[in-house]
């Protein structure tokens, strides 16, 4: 691999749903940066691969000619045996992270490189589980005083709720489209849908559901300062299920079924919405980041139906890492991804300290015997 980066490594693919998007977006950073690449497997294995690799090298797998590697919470990333039969350390300083949904996205990946003492972008733990968890971001927006739409918890007992129906049911931890049921007639329904769809099964959430609703979405980074995108309006897919043959919700295929992840999905950008409704969502949108602590590039996205608004979700690790929403201002990818990298040196995402910890509790502590007697 010459002319790689050796202590920068985009990270991708991962146990998810959405481990095909995420390499996608992977193989797309590591082009931009320059970057060796750590694959992630959908069984969980690590492994180092070319970045001249094209995406239909992944669809059976593991590509040939990958090498693989470790992640040691004492040592950060390693591979093969150096001497004494040790793991030899890759050199991995930052680890720019590219993971969509599952482990990668919800705090699990964060925890791993902070205990290892990896630096990487995106969001922090804690950022990352809140975004992940539908129904907590949801209180903490309500509780904020930000518009949103009512989201309650869904489970086998729900027998009634102080919602009318149609509903949309959504996985609780679930990223992207994946496992979503829109325009469902019923509580009954709803609640048997938890038994049929697997994406359900770890917990589901369900809300009004809005035929009069359309999307909007921008994009916020936190490096060198807290700045936002131009605003899109994704594009719909006319399918069944909508009313009257209308939309039914900005589904999976939507987003990522064109090639590219979210880079080529149909949208209009930037979005034809009047400057009231602009500025209120650009308000929501500075807002939301400062209550998730958002860090790196993050997609917020918002429902409208030309005045109302309403937040509804915040995708920390978004497709195609949102670089093409970066048109006002233009921001070339290269220049969005270093710009993480900086970010990720100089401001790591935890600092674990012991201060504090000096002794004293130990040494005035009655004998452990006695305690227990």
């Amino acid at each position: 691999m010459a002319d790689v980066i050796t202590d920068l490594a985009v990270v991708f693919g991962g146990p998810s749903p959405e481990h095909d998007v995420s390499v996608l977006t992977g193989l797309q950073a590591a082009r931009a940066l320059g970057a060796r690449c750590l694959y992630w497997t959908k069984t969980g294995e690590w492994h180092e691969v070319s970045s001249e690799l094209e995406a239909s090298a992944f669809v059976d797998g593991v590509p040939q000619g990958a090498t693989r590697v470790q992640l040691l919470l004492e040592s950060g990333f390693t591979t093969g045996a150096g001497r004494f039969g040790r793991p030899r350390p890759l050199g991995v300083d930052v680890a720019v992270v590219c993971c969509h949904g599952g482990p990668g996205e919800d705090g699990t990946l964060q925890a791993a490189l902070d205990l290892s003492g990896v630096r990487y972008t995106g969001p922090s733990l804690a950022g990352a589980a809140l975004g992940m968890d539908k129904l907590a971001f949801a209180d903490v927006v309500a509780q904020a005083g930000l518009p949103a739409l009512p989201r309650l918890l869904l489970d086998a007992s729900t027998t009634e709720i102080e919602l009318a129906p149609p509903y949309i049911v959504k996985p609780r931890f679930g990223g992207s489209s994946i496992g979503i049921v829109a325009n469902v007639a019923d509580l009954q329904t709803a609640v048997a849908l938890l038994g049929a769809n697997r994406h359900l099964r770890a917990g589901a959430v369900i809300e009004p559901y809005r035929a009069d609703l359309f999307d909007l979405q921008i994009a916020v980074r936190t490096w060198p300062e807290l700045e936002l995108s131009a605003i899109e309006r994704p594009l719909r897919t006319a399918r069944a299920g909508g009313a009257a043959g209308e939309p039914d919700i900005l589904g999976y295929a939507d987003k990522y079924v064109g090639g590219e992840g979210m880079a080529s999905a149909p949208r209009e950008l930037p979005a034809q919405i009047d400057d009231e409704l602009e500025r209120r969502l650009r308000e929501a949108a500075t807002a939301v980041a400062r209550l998730c602590s958002v860090r790196g590039i993050t997609r917020v996205d918002f429902l409208s139906d030309g005045r109302e608004l309403f937040v509804n979700e915040i995708n920390t690790i978004p497709g195609s890492l949102a670089r093409y929403l970066w048109i006002d201002p233009a921001l070339p990818f290269r220049t969005l991804l270093s710009d993480m990298v900086a970010e990720a040196r100089q401001r790591p995402a935890h600092h674990y300290t012991v201060e504090g910890a000096d002794g004293t509790v130990l040494k005035g502590a009655a004998s452990i015997a006695a305690k227990l007697s």
